[in-house]
């Protein structure tokens, strides 16, 4: 069995609320330099990234290619997918906490009807290596949609 890692560092400076970080490496250099701060995390991001919009895209980019797949095996390969991965943090007393994922998809796929797509929409959330990180401690949601082809 092969395993794949895949890495990367930050460097933070300062306190919480008025300190930064940086993205500094990953392995495919596609994030490198990447800013971050509190505020980009909890207010407006101004031009800066955060763990849930990495999360998010992560899931989207994950959920997609299962999605695809299925839909191969299928024998009705998709023409499109567009997926959102919505993911909310919720900032309490206790302090923040991801609470939910939404996986909205809309899905251009010759010979199917809204019931296949929305079922197999379903089975590849259960088969995705990100839901399944974060299942039994994020709720997550998929709301799938056909587009005609």
């Amino acid at each position: 069995m092969s395993t794949v890692e895949r890495r990367a560092s930050l460097t933070w400076e300062g306190n919480l609320l008025e300190g930064h970080g940086t993205i500094v490496q990953t392995s495919s250099g596609a994030l490198d330099n990447l800013p971050v701060t509190w505020a980009s995390r909890t207010e407006q991001p101004a031009g800066k990234t955060s763990p849930e919009e990495l999360i998010a895209a992560a899931h989207a980019e994950c959920y997609a290619m299962g999605l695809a797949a299925g839909l191969a095996r299928s024998g009705t390969p998709a023409e499109k997918l567009d997926v959102e991965a919505v993911c909310t943090l919720e900032l309490s007393a206790s302090g923040p906490k991801i609470q939910v994922m939404d996986l909205n998809v809309r899905g251009t796929v010759a010979g199917i009807d809204e019931a296949a797509f929305e079922q197999a929409a379903q089975v590849a959330e259960q088969r995705c290596p990100v839901s399944n990180a974060l299942r039994n401690n994020v709720e997550i949601r998929v709301h799938a949609q056909l587009s005609k082809a």
